[in-house]
């Protein structure tokens, strides 16, 4: 278990509103700076109490002894020390030891911009959502950083829409916050202690149900930041494909498919021709496949709609029907007189292409048998900053 030592200014404790964790490993050059950039912020700018908790990832520097330092001068100002590296542990620890209403995190260069805090909290103190999140890819932020990150990030978070399903445009801006109530919640569920920590923790709170708030913020990119991309993008990759527990049931469905497929079409080939063996096979394995996905992949065999899924289903085979048939016509189109081990090479790959298709229509059609209301996606521009006060004057920050 990570050891933690605590240090709290000598001033007055007053239990905030909301506490701030700033996870840090070796930052003494940025440390000091940001913090007392933070601390002049929310004492002058942010109209609520607030802490501020550095939580030390077992740095080598000097950067624990100026974070207790810092604890020791500042007013509403702590620091908190992991013998354990890890980002995610950091915030863990920092959310479940607060006693403050709302929890949130930022990285400690403070690459967003303050402003976009009381944006950030004003959802979660009104009771509107229980977890909101910084975003640097909707309409309305203002991002500056350079062309590999950009198309990084952008990858990455249409991985996750196509393979989990997730509705956030940017899961990985290190600027969350949440109802102290629904992080105590969430952070039981989540495994990853590193990077993939804000991943894992949104596809959490979506299948909880939860509401989502995502505001756009402005955003800088420090080129100093000590990231490795190449890991931390291994790290994400590995981490979707364990929560995607549907992608790799439906994979495995779909190998056996395939086999059956190519068995099928291999005995049919010998009496029929090209297009008609590929279209019975495609409605024997259809309908095989459907129903495996039904029971194991979709949960949905008690659903009491196997009528309308399977037409889902049978859906999603006359696009793999069109795609496979479009695909032996032009192979013999290129190569009149195509072996048949051709044939079959050109027809794997546009069976592939189909299951990808037939996995995202099964997965937006085909509900569980236990369905659960999931939370909706805001963003401020949704709500408007004139209906956010007015949520926050008619509820009154005593709700929380």
């Amino acid at each position: 278990m990570a050891q933690h030592l605590a240090v709290v200014a000598s001033s007055l404790v007053v239990t905030p509103l909301v506490d701030i964790a700033i996870p840090v490993y070796n930052e003494e050059r940025d440390l000091e700076r940001s913090v007392r950039r933070l601390r002049r912020y929310l004492d002058h700018q942010f109209p609520f109490e607030a802490r501020i908790t550095v939580v030390d990832n077992a740095s080598t520097d000097a950067t624990w002894a100026i974070a207790q330092r810092l604890a020791l001068e500042l007013r509403g100002v702590r620091a908190t020390r992991l013998q354990d590296k890890g980002r995610g542990r950091a915030i863990r620890h920092a959310w479940l030891e607060s006693d403050a209403a709302i929890v949130a995190y930022m990285d400690v260069d403070l690459s967003t911009d303050l402003d976009g805090l009381l944006p950030l909290v004003a959802p979660l103190i009104s009771g509107h959502s229980e977890v909101a999140i910084g975003s640097r890819l909707m309409r309305g932020a203002r991002v500056r950083r350079g062309p590999k990150r950009e198309l990084i990030s952008r990858g990455y978070n249409l991985l996750l829409h196509l393979v989990i399903g997730t509705q956030v445009r940017d899961a990985q801006c290190g600027f969350k916050a949440a109802r102290a109530e629904a992080a105590r919640r969430l952070l039981p569920l989540v495994a990853n202690q590193e990077w993939f920590f804000d991943t894992e923790l949104l596809v959490q709170a979506h299948r909880a149900g939860l509401r989502i708030h995502e505001v756009p913020v402005d955003w800088r990119d420090d080129p100093d930041s000590r990231v490795d991309v190449v890991a931390t993008a291994i790290e994400d990759l590995r981490g979707v494909w364990r929560l995607s527990r549907q992608l790799r049931s439906f994979a495995a469905i779909g190998v056996l498919s395939t086999l059956a497929y190519i068995a099928c079409y291999s005995a049919l080939r010998l009496a029929l021709p090209a297009t008609l063996a590929n279209a019975v096979s495609l409605v024997l394995t259809a309908i095989g496949n459907t129903a495996a996905n039904r029971r194991f992949t979709f949960l949905a065999h008690r659903n009491g709609v196997a009528r309308r899924d399977h037409l889902g289903g049978l859906a999603a085979f006359g696009i793999a029907l069109a795609l496979t048939t479009s695909t032996i016509t032009a192979v013999h189109l290129v190569a009149p007189g195509a072996s048949r081990t051709l044939e079959l090479i050109a027809l794997v790959i546009a069976n592939f292409v189909a299951t990808t298709v037939r996995f995202l229509l099964l997965r937006a059609w085909i509900a569980p048998a236990s369905s659960r209301s999931y939370g909706g996606i805001e963003s401020t521009q949704d709500l408007g900053a004139g209906s956010m006060v007015r949520r926050m004057s008619e509820r009154g920050s005593g709700s929380v």
